[in-house]
């Protein structure tokens, strides 16, 4: 009778044993399981974190593209604009000229003299011009991109 009281003993301290092990196995399993839940809950927070910030970024890479834009067309404006300065300073310096000529002329066969001055080289090249110091008058019109 004592080997069948150890054999059931031996049988029921393996229950407990296989109870104790199923029940970490079962913790741990939970455990995992929560973890896992937890990490894709990050993952997914990471994600839609990310889908926003991409989203942001697109919407200043269009914003700088417009002013990239703007300040292109702005650009070819002014150079569209002083392409027919520097035309009409040559036309009207061309017509200066000949005027000259002409009066020269006039003075040759009239015998009047005529005082002509020379075109000043100032007026051909007027970013040479001494400027005196102003404060120059701007718009925020003119800063924006």
């Amino acid at each position: 009778m004592a080997s069948t009281q150890q054999a059931v003993s031996s049988a029921s301290d393996a229950d407990q044993q296989y109870a104790k092990f199923d029940e970490r196995k079962r913790k741990r399993m939970e455990s995992n399981r929560e973890s896992a839940r937890r990490s894709r809950m990050r993952k997914q927070q990471r994600l839609g974190e990310l889908m926003s910030e991409t989203t942001q970024l697109h919407k200043q890479n269009s914003i700088c593209r417009e002013r990239i834009d703007s300040v292109e067309r702005n650009y070819r404006a002014m150079d569209a604009e002083n392409n027919v300065l520097r035309a009409q300073i040559a036309e009207l310096t061309e017509r200066l000229n000949s005027l000259n000529s002409l009066t020269q002329f006039w003075a040759d066969a009239t015998g009047f003299p005529v005082d002509l001055s020379e075109i000043p080289d100032t007026l051909l090249e007027p970013w040479q011009l001494p400027c005196p110091i102003q404060p120059i008058d701007a718009s925020s019109d003119m800063l924006l991109f």
